[in-house]
């Protein structure tokens, strides 16, 4: 079996989509990962097949001459180590943690595949085109994609774990209309001080369910808070098992990670995205934007947000339901011909082919 290496790191926007990689590959090869510690809490199950190469991230300071010298040891780290495992092929997610491994990819030339999961290219992934095989997107129409390059594009479908396909959804509105409010992996402050304003007034009008993200040290007090208002409520802060969650819920609310959007659209979620304002090359607002178009989502602007429009645009959502349940009808359109088999087997082809 050929050994591959997956290149990560950061937060679980990089991270998840890695894993999801490797259970498309790891029948017929060896799959690794390498990453960063921050993106260590987001692997499933770290083990002899993870290496730590922690990247600094670089930027005008005193200390660049120690982050460029700390570079040139990662970069001499990884080339040893892709040589005494003899990996044939690296994949990259993206991101400035990949960087010693992909100069090192470079020098051994190794077929290199890029992943961009959002509708804005990275800049990681764009400074490594000229030097990969293929990159693999979920739309050919990715803002800052160089022309020249459009040809290593392979389109696929958004990528989601496995356990996705298995799961019977749930296509029903429970008697509680059921919220998920969450943040992706690094969650979301303003989410915690928006909804604990808004919700009180709902409950008042509607029969509601809360399931909410939120920083661990915030659980016990928002648990309180919900229920001293009588509101039925689960709180958590980084469930492996969010798919469950998604599942049971009616109403998404979130940030525009290509991840989490890409596992709401396929459980046919309805969903409001408030893209984080601060995403470089503002590209969770493009991510919102590809379902917007589609009729799959609402989209709220953060810097306009206040809890008076924030609890009037809800209200209005639960008093007439037919703008949501047409959602419900475009996501279950655009997710028709999304099956894992179909994903896999274009993966194996195009990377087989190198």
């Amino acid at each position: 079996m050929e050994k591959i290496l997956i290149t990560t790191g950061g937060t679980g926007g990089h991270v998840i989509p890695a894993q999801i990689i490797k259970e498309h590959l790891e029948d017929f090869s060896q799959v690794y990962f390498s990453t960063d510690v921050r993106g260590l809490k987001y692997l499933s199950s770290p083990n002899d097949k993870t290496i730590i190469i922690n990247t600094p991230r670089f930027n005008l300071s005193l200390n660049l001459p120690y982050k460029i010298i700390k570079l040139g040891y990662l970069i001499f780290k990884s080339l040893i180590f892709l040589k005494k495992k003899n990996f044939q092929k690296i994949i990259s997610i993206g991101g400035y943690m990949s960087l010693p491994v992909i100069i090192s990819a470079i020098i051994l030339r190794l077929p290199i595949y890029l992943i961009e999961p959002n509708l804005v290219l990275g800049r990681g992934n764009k400074f490594f085109l000229n030097f990969a095989n293929k990159i693999f997107c979920y739309s050919n129409q990715i803002s800052n994609f160089p022309q020249k390059y459009l040809n290593k594009i392979e389109l696929i479908k958004p990528l989601i774990s496995k356990d996705f396909y298995k799961l019977q959804k749930n296509r029903n509105i429970n008697d509680k209309f059921c919220f998920l409010i969450f943040g992706g992996s690094q969650g979301a402050q303003i989410f915690d001080v928006l909804f604990k304003e808004i919700i009180p007034e709902i409950s008042n009008n509607f029969s509601i369910k809360v399931i909410q993200q939120t920083n661990k040290e915030n659980i016990d007090g928002l648990k309180n808070f919900y229920n001293s208002i009588g509101v039925d409520n689960k709180i958590f802060d980084f469930d492996q098992n969010l798919i469950n969650l998604i599942n049971i819920s009616d109403l998404c609310i979130t940030r525009a990670g290509a991840t989490s959007l890409a596992e709401i659209s396929f459980l046919e979620k309805p969903f409001i995205a408030i893209p984080l304002p601060t995403s470089k090359d503002n590209h969770q607002m493009k991510n919102a934007e590809y379902y917007e178009k589609k009729g799959c989502c609402w989209i709220l602007d953060q810097k306009g947000l206040n809890k008076k429009n924030l609890s009037n645009f809800i209200i209005n959502l639960l008093e007439d339901k037919s703008e949501f349940i047409n959602k419900k009808t475009n996501l279950q359109k655009l997710n028709y011909a999304n099956s894992w088999k179909n994903i896999n087997q274009k993966l194996k082809k195009i990377i087989n082919d190198y």
